[in-house]
């Protein structure tokens, strides 16, 4: 009796932690496919500022000003120094102080600045074509650990490193903030940069979650864009 009991027991702590890691799997899923989901509606808002990026191995989505690029790689394996980054005009970032010189090699690009991040040297195959979303799906299926959810502002966006991040709206409907630039401005204050004036771009506090899952708040440039 006691051993049919120890067994029954045991079936159902198995059973019970199945359930757990199901659970945790199937919220995971939530946020990479609806992330897909929602990445999908923001370049069929915008079409005509998706563009193929030939230079840098992949895609690149222009803001309606034409001022900032988020770009994302075709192949992890083309080269390029990013796989998935920002570019920006530096002309407000020099009017606020910037000695280019004080940035980290590689960043400063005439009159653009470039900041992301290399995701490995994976070779990416496609069963069709390559397209915008396709190769967005390769990062959620291979770097997940890339892709967040901002819950301040129901955004997910792409980890570039550093701090900086692109983000988009989960519901375009219901956000007034469809697209966001976000940049760390710390290596930009380090820089020289007076960050109050930094024209076009918002200097502020946002809360974040700390690597133990608790709320925190970090200073960050913001460019946001309303798509509607």
């Amino acid at each position: 009796m006691k051993k049919n009991l120890k067994k029954k027991f045991a079936i159902l702590s198995v059973s019970v932690l199945l359930l757990l890691a199901l659970a945790a799997c199937t919220e995971t899923d939530v946020v990479g496919e609806t992330s897909i989901t929602s990445f999908e509606a923001v370049l069929n808002a915008i079409p005509d500022n998706i563009q193929a990026d030939d230079e840098n191995g992949g895609w690149s989505l222009t803001s309606p000003t034409g001022s900032e690029r988020f770009i994302w790689s075709k192949d992890f394996s083309s080269g390029t120094p990013h796989d998935v980054m920002l570019e920006f005009d530096a002309k407000p970032f020099l009017d606020a102080g910037l000695d280019p010189g004080k940035l980290p090699a590689g960043m400063f690009l005439g009159d653009k600045i470039m900041v992301g991040t290399n995701l490995g040297e994976d070779k990416l195959t496609y069963q069709g074509d390559a397209t915008p979303l396709e190769s967005y799906k390769k990062i959620v299926e291979l770097k997940r650990d890339q892709i967040k959810y901002h819950k301040d502002l129901d955004h997910y966006g792409v980890d570039l490193g550093e701090g900086n991040m692109f983000e988009w709206a989960k519901d375009m409907g219901t956000n007034d903030k469809d697209i966001v630039f976000v940049l760390n401005p710390q290596m930009f204050i380090d820089a020289g940069v007076d960050p109050e004036k930094v024209e076009g771009w918002l200097f502020a506090k946002v809360k974040v979650m700390d690597e133990d899952g608790k709320p925190i708040e970090v200073d960050k440039f913001l460019k946001p864009f309303n798509l509607k």
